[in-house]
């Protein structure tokens, strides 16, 4: 059942629970992350940043969007970090249901100016547009992009954000990073910036980054009115390890059999976020 990002957090944000959206690369980790979703009964967000979008290839997207429209859980197919007009333009017409337009790294008024054109565009065609205000930090191997000095989304801005672009969704900048974390590092998300955000009452939130923090953080998030959590390094690593693990110890031979345990323990991974975010069995509510 696929839909578009405003459908799918109308219902999330209602009944105060939050989606995953799970960034992939291939169809392997794609088949993961709907496996994860089905069995689950739990509502998904594939998500796929521009590197990801060029090395699978605009063909790739025919397979996905059938697979996703056929599905028994509701499910968005989304662009995750586009940084033009274009990126966002080819997503659309790839039958992406969902785009972000990220222009975190520009000045505050070329932000609002980018987001509002995406978001002009795509409500032509009954596409959703996630903006984003603050700045994602990021570490070495992400592919998604940030900064090094994390800008804090400032609560004032955001109303006006919203009234200027009239974007669906809105990421906010609470102390996340992309990529896997360094050894010994914590990160410490800003709820009180969260909270303030929230009694504004505006658009579903989304939190970027959200592989590695603390369990009991993102669960707080998700109740303070973060609709939608990105996540990427997390199970992608527990794939890419069991991988490993697999062809060390058994040396086997090329055979679909290779990634089993791989896609076993990237389920484990799912599964546990989804749990985090109390999104098992939200799917029927999608039903009535």
């Amino acid at each position: 059942m696929l839909m578009n990002m405003k459908e799918l957090l109308e219902v999330a944000k209602e009944n105060k629970f939050a989606v995953g959206a799970f960034n992939i690369c291939d169809n392997l980790l794609f088949n993961c992350v709907m496996e994860a979703a089905e069995a689950n009964n739990a509502p998904v967000i594939v998500e796929l940043a521009p590197p990801e979008f060029d090395y699978v290839g605009e063909d790739f997207f025919t397979m996905v969007t059938s697979r996703m429209s056929k599905s028994k859980v509701p499910c968005v197919l989304h662009l995750d970090h586009g940084k033009t007009v274009d990126d966002c333009v080819k997503a659309i017409r790839c039958g992406f249901t969902s785009v972000m337009i990220d222009g975190s790294e520009l000045s505050y008024e070329d932000n609002v100016e980018i987001s509002r054109k995406v978001a002009e565009l795509a409500a032509c065609v009954n596409v959703s547009v996630e903006g984003e205000i603050g700045t994602i930090g990021a570490m070495s191997d992400s592919v998604e992009g940030g900064v090094e000095n994390i800008e804090y989304t400032q609560p004032e801005q955001v109303i006006d954000f919203i009234n200027r672009t009239n974007v669906d969704t809105l990421a906010i900048a609470i102390g996340t990073a992309h990529g896997i974390y360094p050894e010994g590092f914590v990160p410490k998300l800003r709820l009180d910036i969260l909270k303030e955000v929230e009694k504004l009452k505006v658009r579903p939130l989304v939190l970027h980054g959200g592989s590695a923090n603390k369990d009991e953080e993102i669960q707080e998030a998700c109740k303070h009115g973060i609709c939608k959590v990105n996540i990427a390094s997390d199970y992608r690593k527990a794939f890419f390890c069991g991988v490993t693990k697999t062809l060390v110890e058994e040396n086997p031979f090329w055979t679909p059999d290779v990634f089993a345990y791989a896609t076993q323990e990237a389920k484990k991974v799912i599964t546990h976020k989804m749990q985090l975010f109390n999104s098992i069995g939200k799917a029927d509510l999608y039903k009535k």
